[in-house]
């Protein structure tokens, strides 16, 4: 049997159900004999031609286009058959099958997730980062970030990596040749400027990793929990920023006794916000349960929306009571996790109260605190030259930050931290590299394309 990698492999290329096209996609060295078995006969190189798909017996399948990609002109960098039938998902089945059988000869098989794409990286046809924006591209919630993972898609974000990698291999090469020669009189580093390099070196990086947060932004939200006590209008809330009914809203205290959540964008990034219990003392089983379960949501939270009532902000009793809440997130919450307080009911109310001052019910200062949420979420106006980015590229980025600010203090040190000097860079450009894929674990492959739908 062929190693897993040399495989010829097929999947159902188009989501599940019932459609007008679905897609059945075939990769291998060479798929010559499959192409005759399916088609009847062989096809002229990415041409679509209709014809009938052919079961064992010569009896037709179905009808489509058949197109035939050789290698390496096609997604995958192998030879590639796409068939293209009618979307019922029987027809996907049976076309499928034939594929299997007629390919059994050369070790055909089902795909797994990300199988096509995992070809189209270990071929050189893509590089890491391209092949996550495939996956973003697929996944993506609002226009803003299906733009930006089309930008990386694209290679923006990859040529913007290429760049500081040249840049640190240069002076790599300048300080590798100052440790070889050491009695030259010249000295390399200082004529070559290597203190200027590295400095400007630094200052694009903090370009690229401001660029890559944002696009880290666009592709995962942030989670934004609303809290207070019971009736302060936090289901109304999360109705006003969704604009639909989502919360059941009523009079009644503790009327909220789940987790409720909507994802809504602002300027393109998503934010997942979320509607919890009213938080206070309960004997009620079914509400106590809820409160925990906001407590839950809060511990895990990206933001908190601390939400007031306007109308009761001069009764001690509930002032009392939302001292206590607020000293209680402070206990539960990470220092970096902001707590925006909001005061709600200003349409009922004529007290003062707050930076953030609205009516989840009329509407007016919804847009301040969108405003808000986009700055503790770190959001900045998007030039249009935002990629999109993932978590993983956002520390390796963090990463090659941290060893060039220890490269920046050995090369002060000059001859006495040559060495160390040479091995900060080289694990920069480790760093650099992970992102794009030219130095990186199996593991972290298998965890990557693990993530993409199948035929993808």
């Amino acid at each position: 049997m062929l190693p897993r990698h040399d495989q010829p492999i097929a999947a159902i290329a188009t989501a599940p159900g019932r459609g007008a096209v679905g897609i059945v996609r075939v990769s291998g060295a060479s798929l010559a004999s499959l192409v005759e078995a399916i088609c009847g006969r062989a096809l002229k190189a990415r041409e679509a031609t209709y014809l009938p798909f052919l079961a064992a017996d010569g009896s037709a399948i179905d009808q489509g286009l058949a197109i035939h990609f050789p290698a390496p002109h096609s997604y995958t960098g192998e030879d590639v058959l796409e068939l293209q039938a009618h979307g019922g998902p029987v027809v996907l089945q049976l076309l499928l099958a034939r594929c299997l059988e007629a390919g059994a000869s050369i070790d055909l098989r089902v795909a797994q997730p990300g199988e096509f794409t995992e070809r189209a990286f270990l071929n050189d046809k893509i590089d890491l980062a391209q092949a996550e924006a495939i996956a973003d591209l697929i996944d993506a919630s609002t226009e803003a970030a299906a733009r930006s993972a089309g930008r990386s898609l694209a290679g923006e974000f990859s040529r913007e990596v290429h760049e500081l990698r040249d840049a640190l291999i240069h002076l790599r090469m300048l300080v590798e040749a100052t440790l070889d020669f050491p009695d030259e009189e010249i000295d390399f580093l200082q004529k070559a400027d290597a203190q200027g390099q590295l400095m400007r070196l630094r200052q694009t990086l903090a370009r690229v990793m401001q660029r890559a947060r944002q696009g880290a932004l666009l592709r995962e939200g942030i989670k934004v929990v609303i809290a207070g006590q019971p009736n302060a209008g936090k289901s109304s809330l999360l109705n006003a920023l969704a604009g639909a009914e989502l919360a059941i809203v009523t009079p009644v205290p503790g009327t909220t006794r789940d987790v409720v959540s909507q994802t809504i964008q602002i300027e393109g990034v998503p934010l997942h916000v979320i509607d919890t219990a009213g938080l206070r003392d309960s004997q009620d089983h079914v509400e106590k349960i809820g409160i925990e379960r906001a407590w839950d949501q809060i511990a895990s939270a990206d933001a908190v929306l601390f939400l007031h009532d306007l109308t009761r902000a001069q009764d001690p009793g509930y002032a009392a009571d939302d001292a206590v809440i607020a000293s209680t997130l402070a206990d539960k919450l990470p220092k970096a996790v902001p707590v925006v307080d909001v005061w709600n009911k200003v349409d009922l109310s004529s007290h003062a109260s707050g930076e953030i001052r609205l009516s989840a019910k009329t509407g007016a200062g919804l847009d301040a605190l969108r405003r808000k949420l986009l700055e503790v979420a770190g959001w900045q106006a998007a030039p249009e030259g935002v990629f999109i980015a993932r978590e993983r590229h956002v520390q390796a980025l963090r990463r090659v930050e941290q060893h060039l600010t220890e490269a920046a203090a050995h090369l002060a040190a000059q001859a006495q931290s040559l060495d160390l000097l040479a091995e900060e860079l080289r694990l920069a450009q480790n760093a650099l590299n992970e992102i794009t894929g030219e130095f990186t674990s199996d593991d972290l492959l298998g965890v990557i394309f693990s993530s993409f739908c199948i035929g993808k």
